[in-house]
């Protein structure tokens, strides 16, 4: 019988909530720049409704965010920043660990605009600047197998435990597509592989509609069979694969999944494996407080 690790949610819409300085291109970045209280108000009110793992907000301190210029004159400031803030938070809360947020730094859901020979010069950056308070680091939004491997590779000469999260196919319908996929089109059979080849200590699914998580489950457990799972689903109410320029907009949120609907497709996933459980876009303080209270409390079997 296990029991599931409750993550945070969003940063950017709980930042945007909060009143906090909010717009694209920066995204979450830009209440980091300017007001960094900000930020620290959003982890310490996630570990109140529950979290165990709280995410840095380092997710967009790439150029595609804060602009190249920015970002090699303030790129290490900025990520030690938010590993600082972080790290205080989890501090003043026993048992609380920091997940250090690598993202894909060409851009979310844009796998075609991979450079791996710019990648790991990026991704140096944020490990420097991140690495003294992070317990952990959370691969995340990984659209293809070599943004994965990357970020592996960046993370790897710090010795601390990997968890590398996808980012799935969500424009057709589950039983339409019934070997799933990242947003690369390769297979989420192959990326498990890939997880336990790169000794990643879990892999999760996250930013993509609910309803597609199952399958992945079902396809990652049975491909890499003992390896942990987990689950942080977005709410916007479309498929981002529609939408190549996601990184532009803010995105609407779908109304239908408020906490106690989102508890319903955690429990799902629990049953379906799932033992890491938290939200992504749209997902904020009250649905981890549903989750942390409803669901933490019951063994997954």
């Amino acid at each position: 019988m296990t029991k599931i690790t409750i993550l945070d949610g969003g940063m950017g819409r709980e930042l945007e909530r909060s009143g906090a300085p909010f717009r694209q291109p920066e995204w979450s970045a830009l209440a980091l720049i300017e007001a960094p209280e900000t930020v620290a108000r959003v982890h310490e009110g996630y570990i109140r409704a529950g979290a165990q793992v709280i995410t840095t907000n380092s997710y967009a301190l790439v150029p595609f965010h804060i602009g190249e210029e920015r970002f090699r004159s303030d790129g290490l400031r900025l990520a030690d920043l938010a590993g600082r803030m972080a790290r205080q938070a989890a501090d003043a809360a026993p048992g609380v660990r920091v997940a250090g947020s690598l993202p894909p730094v060409f851009g979310s859901y844009q796998p075609d605009l991979f450079r791996a020979d710019v990648a790991q010069d990026y991704l140096s950056v944020l490990v420097g600047g991140l690495a003294p308070h992070v317990d952990l680091w959370l691969a995340e939004t990984q659209s293809s197998l070599e943004e994965a491997s990357a970020a592996a590779a960046a993370a790897k000469p710090t010795g601390k435990p990997l968890w590398l999260s996808f980012t799935l196919r969500d424009d057709v319908e589950p039983e339409d597509m019934p070997h799933p996929q990242l947003r690369s089109g390769q297979s989420v059979a192959d990326a498990a592989r890939l997880a336990l080849a790169l000794g990643a200590e879990a892999m999760l699914f996250n930013c993509s509609r609910p309803e597609v998580m199952g399958v992945a489950l079902a396809a990652a457990h049975e491909a890499a069979l003992g390896l942990p799972l987990g689950v942080y689903a977005n709410a916007f109410d479309d498929s981002q694969d529609d939408d190549g320029a996601a990184n532009e907009t803010v995105s609407t949120i779908r109304a239908d999944l408020d906490p106690p609907h989102y508890c319903g497709w955690a429990r799902h996933w629990a049953d379906k494996g799932a033992t890491i459980i938290g939200g992504c876009c749209g997902i904020g303080t009250e649905h981890i407080h549903h989750l942390a209270t409803y669901l933490d409390q019951s063994d997954n079997t």
